[in-house]
């Protein structure tokens, strides 16, 4: 029998590689921007071209590569940040496997040009699917210039499942922040299709976060910092004011590299325990460093997971830092000693000021049991109450013996088939969150929230389908920025928030004026509304415009709902009960929770009997 295992060619190996280093153009980016980052540059501008699709660039000022070097990186398990497997546990660089460049080179066509610091002349280098099909000498300036074209131009199953452009774009701008909020003494550039989208300058800390996040955020912050044997901690924590349900700026980075740990974000949602609502999310950005030695990057090629050797020493230092930031720098309100302008109290001197006690005056004759003609008054009730009383008493039972007379088919969704008009005309509120009232079966139970998200859903369904939506000009304009990931989302979203009735004027870098809001909207904040709806869809991640209508329409309605807890007088009520019957489906909300149920009159005899 012949033998039947062979060694895969290099091309074979490294596109079978390239599927867990490259998924997708920003991982491109995402590695070539840390080996930038590792050669020294201090400034790197990346280009893309149809969200990466066609040409990705990365332009750094490091320190280059030599002809020798600029080869040989294109080579599997080629790298110059290690040794020896001992150097895997006192690593200091982004890059250390060797995986990325060729990885890069198997799925796409790349051109280099890069000179080192003394050379006269740098090198040019192309290469298609893992073969170098050109080198020569070239002018250019100190350090490395990579062009990526035609990604998984060989891999077209790869190349087919890759979402939309504003998909991508957004995932590439989400692994640009996580890398630039490391680095603020590197100034960073993005362009995409001749855009500028990001222009970052050199900086502090809090000055990098407030250009990716906007300014507004620079209030929000509470500096964190603790040094202990274990690890040090730095970063910025939120104020408990600027809890946000959704879209939360959350990041960890630990030696330099971005990671997700549900672990110790449990714990900075600890230190803010009953100071922010239960499911509110809170930004941060959180620096370790930690010995080397006592971590593990080398468990996922794409590095964003850590294992701790100390982690539950960790976990308790890192919730004492963020409680202490809170107690030390939330702002309480002051003493004003500021007293130009105001009354003059006079301060009380004994030796001065003869005060008087006050004197009691009262009449030592008054007998409260005394009657008086003055006090005689005639008895306010009425002479036939008893029957009166007897007639109060008989009128509730009658009526609930007209509403209780028949019994509700079970196992069936509750259709409307009268039962509206069936209903009593008197509904009673329970907790003010459920609407219950009697109907000819027994008895039904409506949530108030999910009954009015459903009609509210259903309008502005149909000023969609109308395009008939009105809009309600704001007093004054609200101005709301987004980071430059949610941009992407907030320009998908733009043509159908304007179809709902918003009114809503691009300023320029990320900012945008709210001038108007949908009529019947009105009240609410803006700014937390557009930023709602945006957060939704980026969780979404649609573009099919009927889906990310819905999409838009159902976050509007939930946002713009009756809260839990909100008293309704019986007219109210009536009306969302007839409302609801009104809406195509009053069964479930759009997102598929139970809006009603109907608690049968047998099922309350058996509970009475």
């Amino acid at each position: 029998m012949s033998d039947i295992i062979q060694l895969l060619p290099d091309s074979v190996a490294n596109q079978i590689a390239a599927g867990e280093v490259i998924q997708r153009p920003a991982s491109v980016i995402k590695e070539l921007v840390e080996n930038a980052v590792d050669a020294g540059a201090r400034t790197i501008r990346v280009l893309v071209v149809d969200a990466g699709r066609t040409s990705i660039q990365v332009i750094d000022d490091g320190c280059g590569m030599s002809e020798t070097d600029a080869r040989l990186a294109f080579e599997r398990h080629a790298t110059s940040k290690i040794r020896r497997a001992d150097d895997l546990f006192s690593l200091h660089t982004m890059g250390f496997r060797g995986e990325a460049l060729p990885s890069i080179a198997a799925v796409a066509q790349v051109e280099l040009t890069t000179r080192m610091q003394g050379d006269d002349l740098g090198t040019h280098l192309t290469l298609q699917g893992s073969r170098v099909v050109g080198q020569e000498p070239v002018a250019c300036p100190v350090g490395s210039n990579f062009k990526v074209e035609n990604l998984f131009f060989n891999v077209p199953a790869r190349r087919k499942f890759l979402k939309t452009n504003a998909t991508e774009l957004n995932n590439i701008l989400t692994a640009f922040e996580r890398i630039v909020l490391v680095y603020p003494e590197i100034a960073f550039t993005l362009h995409s299709n001749g855009q500028e989208l990001i222009n970052l300058r050199a900086g502090s800390l809090r000055q990098r976060i407030t250009d990716v996040f906007g300014k507004k955020l620079n209030q929000e912050l509470l500096p964190v910092e603790v040094d202990t044997a274990i690890c040090r901690i730095t970063g910025f924590v939120g104020k408990p004011e600027s809890a946000r349900k959704k879209g939360g700026c959350d990041y960890f980075f630990v030696n330099g590299r971005f990671m997700k740990h549900a672990y110790f974000h449990k714990a900075v949602l600890t230190a803010y325990d009953r100071l922010i609502p239960v499911g509110m999310q809170i930004p941060y950005y959180i620096y370790f460093e930690v010995s080397p030695a006592d971590i593990d990057v080398n468990i996922h090629p794409t590095k964003t997971e850590i294992k701790f050797e100390n982690e539950q020493s960790i976990w308790q230092i890192l919730v004492a830092a963020v409680k202490d930031a809170i107690g030390k720098f939330c702002e309480v309100p002051t003493i004003d000693f500021d007293t130009e302008g105001r009354p003059d109290i006079p301060v009380f001197d004994p030796r001065r000021d003869n005060i008087q006690m006050p004197r009691v005056s009262y009449n030592p004759d008054y007998n409260p049991f005394t009657p008086s003609p003055a006090r005689t008054q005639k008895s306010s009730a009425p002479d036939q109450w008893q029957q009166l009383y007897e007639a109060a008493l008989q009128r509730p039972q009658q009526e609930d013996a007209r509403i209780f007379d028949d019994q509700v088919p079970s196992g069936e969704e509750i259709a409307s088939d009268n039962l509206i008009a069936e209903k009593s005309p008197v509904h009673y509120q329970y907790k003010g969150r459920y609407i219950m009232t009697a109907v000819k079966s027994g008895l039904m139970i409506i949530d108030q929230q999910r009954a009015d998200i459903r009609i509210r859903y259903e309008r502005l369904m149909e000023r969609l389908q109308q395009n008939a939506a009105g809009t309600q000009r704001v007093l004054f304009p609200e101005v709301i920025q987004f980071a430059p990931s949610a941009q992407v989302v907030m320009t998908m979203c733009m043509p159908e928030l304007q179809a709902l009735g918003f009114d809503i004027a691009e300023l320029g870098g990320g900012s945008y004026a709210v001038n108007g809001v949908p009529a019947g909207f009105d009240g609410l904040d803006p700014v937390s509304l557009v930023r709602n709806i945006v957060d939704d869809a980026a969780d979404k991640g649609t573009v099919d415009p009927a889906e990310l209508n819905a999409t838009l329409a159902l976050s509007l309605a939930r946002h713009a709902a009756l809260s839990p807890g909100q008293v309704l007088s019986n007219d109210d009520m009536e009306r969302i009960v007839n409302d609801l019957f009104a809406c195509s489906n009053v069964n479930y909300t759009p997102d598929g929770r139970a809006i009603l149920c109907i608690l049968p009159q047998h099922d309350i005899e058996q509970l009475l009997g």
